[in-house]
Parts: C-alpha cells; structure tokens; sequence
C-alpha cells in the first residue's frame, strides 16, 4: 500500500481556479461519502482537505497510477471541469513526498500564512469526515496521527509561527489605510464561522461605531454578534442595508455569490460614493469578482492578504530551515512504518508454514519413538527434517541467477543467527 497526494493550492493555482474545485460545508462530507463508496476498489482509503487555498485529497491505495488517474477523472468530473483545464494546476504526490507534505501542511510550512495555526483544525477535520464515512483506513489514520504529532513538535520546537501576522490582523491593516480611525466605521460580518470570528475579535478591539452579523443561521449569529457586543441582521436584508457599512467581510459556505455587482453599485449610490472597503475571505467567492473594478470599493480576498502576511518571511528562514529538518527525520521513520507493513503479511505466512512443519515434523517423531525406535536417531532425524525444510527456500535462492545470490548473501546471518548466541543452547550449570 502506498500513499498518494493529488491536490492544487494557493502556489499552483489562483483563487479562480481553487473556488471551482472546493468544497464548502456540508458539501466535503458528501464528497467524500461519494468517493469512498464509487472508488472503493482502486481506493481503499481517503480523505479530502478543502480550504481557502488548497482542495487535496490523501488516499491510500496499492496502484498508485491507477488511483491518481481515478482522483482526478472524479475531481473534474465531480465539478464538472475540463481535465486539461485542471492538469496544469495539480500535483501529484506518492510515497515519501506525500507524507512530507501532510506533515508540511499540518505545520503551517506550506500555508500562505507561514506558521497559521487554523490548518491544524481543518486537518483533524478532515479526518474526522472521513472516518465518519469509513474511509480513514489503518494508513491513513496512522498518516493523519502522525502529521499531527509531527505539526505539535515544530511549533513548540521551532519559532515557525512566532511573530506571523494573521489574515485577520492584514485586513485591520488594509482598513486603517482607507479609514483613519476604526471607532467611527460601521462593519458588517457577513457569516459566523471560525474565520469571520477571528477577523470580528480583530476589528472589534478598535471599537468601531457599529458591528453588525449576518448569517444563514440566526441563532449562531446572535451567539457571535453578542460575545463581540454587536446586532444581528437577516442574511435577506443583506442588500438593502449594505450601504451602511464602511466595512463588510464575508465568509460564508456559499457555492455562489451573495454579493453581487449590483447590490454594490446601489449601495455605493446611497453612500454618495463614500469608500467601502470589502473583504472576501470565502473560497468560492462570495463576493463578485467584477466589484473591484468600482471606483469606490478596495476589495481584498485571500491571496491579496496572503501578500500582506507573508511581507516578513525572510526573518523566519532559520526556523523553516529547523523545522523542514524535524519534518524529513519524522517522514523516514512513517516511511519505514509502511514498509514494515507490508512486510505483516510475508511474516504472518511464515508463521504459520513453521508451524505446519514443526508440527508434521513432531507427529512422524512421536510416532517412530510409539514404534521403539531409538530415541538419539528419532532426534538426529527431527533435527535434520527441520533443518532442511527450513533451508529449503533460502537454498533455492542459492542455487538461482547471480541476482538472487546477491540478495539473500547479506542477510543469511539474520535468518540463520549463530546458536552460540540463542541463551537456550548454554548447556552451562550454576
């Protein structure tokens, strides 16, 4: 069994690119239920990370062309996207680098914020999925464990995540280049996941005027708008109060916009084209791509942020060198892990053919000494039957093509260890 990586993230292609092959909410679960039942055979095991930066999926699988060929059929097919539309974007993945990827990404190394820590969650949330579904295998889940242990080790070991700016501090930033003083902004947050409340805490620290949360689901909203000490609004209302605002950020599960050019047009119309300053933290888009063409509107989405985070990242090179250093170590030792398992079945097989011969090999003694045979010779007898259906394989291989000498010359030692070593053959007395 060997572990493949297929994906596409914010270096390999743009934000156009990663919202059409996302999935969002409820979407990834489905996805994955559809995976696992529909690929089974050639995909024993997967599992699909889905992001504002990356869609990958991690399989396990014994044909890794096969499986790589069937991702992406599914993926394109599942999005209903042209493969060569797609093929320049994705990378593939096996063995050694997959691993050293999973543990790249759950260490925030291979985030468009170096060191961000909400990968971590997603990751475990993806496993969670699909374990749920059935489709997180002994590898896997083994893969998943690891990555995680090995994320803990470089952020506690290394300075990877010291003194990196989140996306929600970037976009306080950008704000406070349109609008001097946040305390007389009105801001509406657009959704209520994980995301928006890291952004909301952000912006509500500077006390602005207003704070104001639309979500799809009222009751999780009121819950948020009330630990920031803000007001709620219907997600319905959305376009005709967005004139409002000085500042929206939205970050919804949406598979389309709920922004759209037109309802930005209106709203900068009633503000008498006062500047309002728009974040799209939602992969797909929620908001229009066509708004920032407006004269009026800053619009920034996550690679935009990505650009504004990343400013410092050559202070923290010693920490990635130190921490890409801890990831390599830790991918040998998966990687000698997954050889040893496949060697579970080789040793299992030799188990229970020793057991066959001992124990034929022990009837026909017992039997010879049933008859009054000499002992001593039954003994020479056993000895010497065990002794050459033990060898008979390993003799064969001696008898073959130079190759095969080669290979089995080097460990006939650990097979056949010296008796003089076995503590059961010390015939010595106390």
């Amino acid at each position: 069994m060997q572990i493949v990586t297929l994906g596409l993230n914010h270096n390999s292609a743009p934000l156009s690119v990663r919202e059409r092959v996302a999935f969002a909410g409820e979407a990834l679960h489905e996805a994955i239920t559809d995976l696992a039942q529909g690929m089974r055979d050639a995909i024993p095991e997967a599992a699909i990370l889905s992001t504002c930066n990356r869609t990958e999926i991690y399989c396990a699988a014994q044909r890794p062309e096969r499986a790589t060929e069937a991702l992406s059929s599914w993926l394109t097919q599942r999005h209903g996207i042209e493969s060569h539309d797609m093929s320049r974007h994705w990378y593939v993945l096996p063995d050694k680098d997959a691993v050293k990827h999973a543990f790249r990404v759950a260490s925030g190394l291979d985030s468009m914020v170096l060191g961000e820590p909400q990968i971590l969650g997603q990751m475990k949330e993806a496993a969670r999925v699909a374990q749920q579904v059935g489709s997180l295998g002994t590898h896997l889940h083994k893969l998943f464990q690891r990555s995680f242990s090995v994320a803990k080790e470089v952020r506690s070991g290394t300075q990877v995540g010291a003194q990196s700016v989140s996306m929600a501090a970037a976009s306080v930033r950008l704000a406070q280049r349109i609008f001097e003083d946040l305390a007389e902004c009105s801001i509406l947050f657009v959704g209520a996941g994980e995301m928006i409340e890291l952004v909301a805490t952000h912006f509500a620290a500077r006390h602005p005027r207003r704070l104001v949360v639309a979500n799809r689901t009222e009751e999780r909203g009121e819950r948020l708008a009330h630990k920031l000490g803000g007001q709620t609004m219907r997600l319905s209302e959305l376009a005709e109060h967005l004139h409002q605002f000085d500042i929206v950020v939205s970050c919804t599960a949406s598979s389309v916009p709920i922004i759209g050019l037109g309802a930005v047009e209106k709203a900068i119309r009633a503000r008498r084209h006062r500047p309002m300053f728009m974040v799209d933290l939602a992969v797909p888009r929620d908001i229009e791509p066509e708004v920032d063409r407006l004269d009026d509107i800053f619009l920034h989405t996550v690679d935009d942020l990505g650009r504004v985070v990343n400013a410092g990242i050559e202070s923290r090179r010693a920490a990635v060198a130190q921490a890409e250093a801890i990831i390599e170590t830790r991918a040998d030792a998966f990687m000698q892990w997954l050889q040893a398992r496949e060697t579970v079945p080789a040793i299992r097989g030799l188990q229970q053919r020793a057991a066959q011969i001992r124990s034929h090999e022990l009837a026909r003694a017992e039997r010879a000494l049933a008859q009054g045979a000499d002992p001593a010779v039954v003994m020479n007898s056993l000895a010497q039957a065990l002794s050459a259906k033990f060898l008979h394989g390993t003799m064969r291989m001696l008898n073959g093509s130079p190759d095969e000498r080669r290979a089995i010359g080097p460990i006939v030692d650990q097979l056949l260890p010296d008796p003089a070593d076995d503590p059961r053959s010390d015939d010595t007395t106390a």
